[in-house]
């Protein structure tokens, strides 16, 4: 093993050691209470069992594993809309594995493609924890002895695994629905928004490309949050190996989840091969989550969605242990935006089983954690293939481009591209594996706003055309549930490719589709609990340094200590967005997960 990948493993492993000794002692009390169903009045038992014609006689015999679907489905999403059938199949396929299997519940999936720069984006990190409680309801009528969790995109799967976690005694797979295929090509939509953006193309031009990338069902293609998860799930062992990136509607789609459903049935309390989530989910696979992401230069919403999952399993990792590992991770992945492939590509040239076989070989993966699949990790790096009509998994070749993938040995870049930044504005993190090397330092006078909105007016009314460090603040968990500013990137981008300095300081998010503009993003404190950022005026000099991991305003301390932070706007209403005061007032730092359920939970 990589020795700071050993290191940070037992810096986490031994801050965690009371919270994860409580999780642990959790779990174990839940499985001694046995499987519930037996324990359960026969009222109850009716009720669990009344919606079922074909399964009652198998339920009520209890033979065998009940698995309790939890699933996102909806058709207003590309990448849920594949879950249409998938509870149906799914039983058929419980039945051949001597198994039951209902749909325990649902989870909202909200799309932040849609909510982008609107109202509705607000909601979207508080849909997280939304969906965290779904998964527990869905799962708390103690009638299943494991679960399917159906989801892909970006809130769901984090918010999935914080509710399951909570039921760590069950065994669990995670089942995805895979990419769409390839549309039009992710750089020549960018280019047409940047057109837009500068009043050079029309809003026919720009929705005739938008429709042509996200064109049909499955996941957005480019290697944003959604698929980001997927690498995730990959790396932590909690797919069937080789599931994340295969295109749906394919025999090996659906061999795959077949398969899913029948090792389900295998690792249930009352077999010999006994592997609950929470057993699943430990120290080593959090730091393989972290080293995945950081290695194929994913998304920066990682920051917030990893210390909330591994906060739900009793694990505490930090930025410092995130900034640590990305300067020993090597990035071997060029995916869009870090590159021009998309994850179709990527999977081409031999997505996440190359990805795992060559960190395992370099010595930057955990091989020996407890997977689903069982054999450890070391069985995710060989390839799904259907021969016949039969699901295997045979040995991955090299890469088939090394445009997009490389050996760890010869990489694209030594470190993994995140930088944690601090300073007198506070902390955040920056994700430079897309930015050239010479923007890794900017240096520029500050233009400050409270509302994105308000950064695209002064664009387009030219008053950004300058070197500029363009401040937002406002936007974290507490002030308005911290939304993505991806609408920002072609603004900032036309501005950069102008020839100016340019990046952005906020204490909101950026999307996982971040690239070529340095962002100093989730800085913390945020402006509402008297951050820092809240202090900065326009014109100050502000320096954002990833070389030396700096966020710095270059202001007379004197005055800057003497500065009061700015008041905040008041809270906004509409589009539900008052239903989620609860949310904002309980949530946390950025650091910890922005979580308001775990915050509550005392997690």
């Amino acid at each position: 093993m990589n020795s700071e990948v050993l290191a940070v493993t037992d810096r986490i492993i031994e801050r965690s050691r009371p919270s994860r000794a409580a999780y642990l002692a959790l779990i174990e009390r839940e499985r001694e209470n046995g499987i519930r169903r037996p324990s359960l009045g026969c009222a109850n038992l009716a009720h669990a069992y009344a919606g079922t014609d074909e399964d009652r006689d198998a339920m009520k015999a209890d033979t065998g594993m009940n698995i309790g679907i939890v699933t996102a489905y909806n058709d207003m999403l590309s990448a849920h809309a594949v879950y249409y059938r998938y509870p149906e199949l799914m039983k058929v396929w419980a039945r051949e594995a001597g198994a039951t299997a209902q749909v325990a519940g649902g989870v909202p999936a909200m799309c932040d493609g849609v909510t982008q720069g609107y109202p509705g984006m607000e909601l979207s990190l508080f849909s997280r924890d939304t969906i965290a409680l779904s998964t527990a309801i869905a799962l708390s009528h103690g009638t299943f002895e494991g679960a399917a969790l159906l989801g892909i995109c970006d809130k769901i799967v984090p918010g999935l695994l914080m509710g399951a976690l909570r039921f760590g005694h069950l065994p669990m797979i995670l089942i995805p629905g895979g990419p769409m295929p390839t549309g039009l090509p992710n750089k020549a939509k960018a280019a047409v928004r940047e057109k837009f953006a500068e009043g050079l193309v029309g809003r026919e031009e720009l929705l005739d490309a938008e429709i042509g990338a996200y064109h049909s069902k499955g996941t957005c293609t480019f290697y944003g949050t959604a698929n980001t998860n997927q690498m995730m799930m990959e790396v932590m062992g909690l797919h069937m190996p080789g599931a994340a990136f295969v295109n749906p509607g394919t025999k090996l789609r659906q061999e795959l989840t077949r398969a899913a459903v029948h090792r389900l049935a295998r690792i249930g309390v009352r077999g010999d091969d006994y592997r609950p989530i929470g057993a699943c989910v430990d120290e080593r696979a959090i730091v393989n989550a972290a080293v995945g992401l950081l290695a194929t230069g994913g998304s920066t919403n990682h920051l917030l969605h990893v210390p909330a999952i591994a906060r739900a399993a009793g694990i505490v990792i930090d930025w410092e242990d995130f900034d640590r590992l990305s300067r020993a991770v090597p990035l071997i992945a060029r995916v869009y935006p870090n590159g021009s492939a998309d994850v179709n590509g990527f999977e081409a040239a031999g997505g996440m089983p190359y990805v795992i076989r060559e960190l395992l070989g370099s010595g930057h993966l955990h091989g020996d954690i407890l997977t689903v699949a069982g054999d450890g990790l070391p069985a995710y790096a060989k390839t799904a293939v259907i021969d016949g009509d039969t699901l295997g998994w045979r040995d991955t070749p090299d890469s088939g481009d090394e445009t997009i993938l490389r050996p760890a040995a010869a990489p694209f870049s030594a470190d993994g591209g995140m930088r944690i930044l601090a300073g007198n504005i506070g902390r955040a993190c920056i994700k430079v594996s897309a930015v050239e090397r010479e923007r890794w330092v900017i240096e520029a006078p500050a233009a400050v706003f409270d509302d994105q909105l308000d950064v695209l007016e002064a664009f387009k009314a030219g008053k950004l055309e300058r070197d500029v460090v363009v401040v937002v603040r406002f936007q974290g968990p507490r002030a308005n549930g911290m939304p993505e500013l991806h609408k920002l990137t072609p603004a900032l981008g036309v501005l950069q490719n102008r020839g100016f300095k340019v990046a952005l300081v906020t204490d909101g998010r950026m999307s996982g589709a971040s690239g070529k503009v340095p962002c100093a993003i989730h800085c913390s404190p945020e402006a509402l609990l008297d951050g820092a950022i809240g202090r900065i005026r326009d014109g100050d000099l502000i320096r954002v340094d990833a070389e030396n991991g700096t966020l710095e305003a270059l202001v007379d301390p004197a005055e800057w200590a003497a500065r009061v932070p700015d008041a905040a706007p008041g809270a906004a209403e509409g589009m539900g967005r008052e239903l989620f005061g609860l949310f904002r007032g309980l949530a946390d730092e950025a650091e910890k997960g922005a979580s308001a359920v775990l915050a509550a939970a005392g997690l």
